[in-house]
């Protein structure tokens, strides 16, 4: 990429049919769905497109397609998380091959009786940056229960060549943004925020450029971050006060599975199945989820009517 990513980079739902097998025209409509949503790139096979239930052939089949389907459109991200760094290599490969713009990944983890020391988290991400020359963007989210110290960060983004762009979903991010970001200086070319945008604004305060959401409503939550970028910090906070209730709503009682019933509901997949063990969501949580998404008239709701 010649310019920083900034603004909206959404992850896309991965979705299933009743039977539980991958839709992959459902997968196609799923990507030119937030591409109409004016989103700045799009991340597939992240924690909110349940990677944790997807094959290794799920996964390629769904890499090769996204990628072919988006046509150079919008970048794409794609995640190549594993705990095994010969794995995560492997992917990356394979990403970067099929014209992955960029890579996203979780430090290596597998419970909380097995999380390498920080001298292997960074040569984990050093060898997967030294097979690929595409950015990478470090997922940094309290599902690992991997610590990852702003000392450790910001050595990876001054050491590592392709580590440049950073996802922060701990408890106080816009702290742990601001730290970065003083700290890395130039070396972090990408601070991002996560969480379904619900601490979007005080991101911004300290410094993000931009938020990785779910795909559920891109077109409402970009303007917070452009209107915030262009100066305009009145009509950001406005449009997030717009926003919070089903930002709110998604993220501390949907979950993922948010963004599949507002897709079903709007036509854009035939099912807003989700894989075993999840379970799919309440009548109770889906008729508020539904009454604030028609609220706030969101294009996902109308898109494939």
């Amino acid at each position: 990429m010649k310019t920083p990513l900034t603004g909206i980079l959404p992850v896309a739902p991965t979705p299933f049919l009743d039977d539980g097998t991958v839709d992959e025209e459902g997968m196609k409509r799923v990507l030119d769905c937030l591409i109409d949503q004016g989103v700045d790139a799009i991340c597939i096979l992240a924690n909110y497109s349940e990677q944790f239930v997807l094959s290794d052939d799920e996964r390629r089949l769904l890499t090769r397609l996204s990628l072919e389907h988006v046509a150079g459109r919008v970048p794409v991200i794609v995640t190549v998380s594993h705990f095994s760094t010969q794995i995560v290599v492997a992917r990356a490969k394979e990403a970067q091959a099929l014209g992955a713009s960029m890579l996203m990944m979780m430090p290596p983890y597998h419970g909380v009786g097995l999380v390498p020391a920080p001298d292997m988290i960074f040569e984990h991400f050093a060898t997967v940056s030294e097979a690929i020359s595409i950015p990478i963007m470090i997922q940094d989210a309290p599902l690992s229960g991997v610590t990852l110290p702003v000392p450790l960060l910001v050595k990876m983004a001054k050491e590592i060549e392709n580590v440049s762009y950073f996802k922060m979903e701990t408890p106080f991010a816009a702290d742990k943004l601001a730290a970065l970001i003083e700290a890395g200086g130039d070396d972090i070319i990408g601070p991002f925020d996560g969480e379904e945008a619900v601490t979007l604004l005080a991101d911004l305060d300290a410094g993000c450029t931009g938020t990785m959401t779910s795909g559920m409503f891109a077109e409402k939550i970009r303007p917070i971050v452009t209107s915030y970028l262009a100066g305009d910090k009145d009509a950001a906070l406005a449009q997030w006060n717009l926003c919070m209730p089903l930002i709110n709503h998604e993220n501390r009682q949907c979950g993922l599975r948010a963004c599949k019933v507002v897709y079903k509901e709007g036509g854009v997949i035939k099912s807003d199945h989700v894989r075993h063990p999840l379970k799919p969501m309440s009548d109770r949580t889906r008729t508020r989820l539904l009454q604030l998404a028609s609220d706030l008239d969101i294009m996902a709701l109308s898109w494939g009517k």
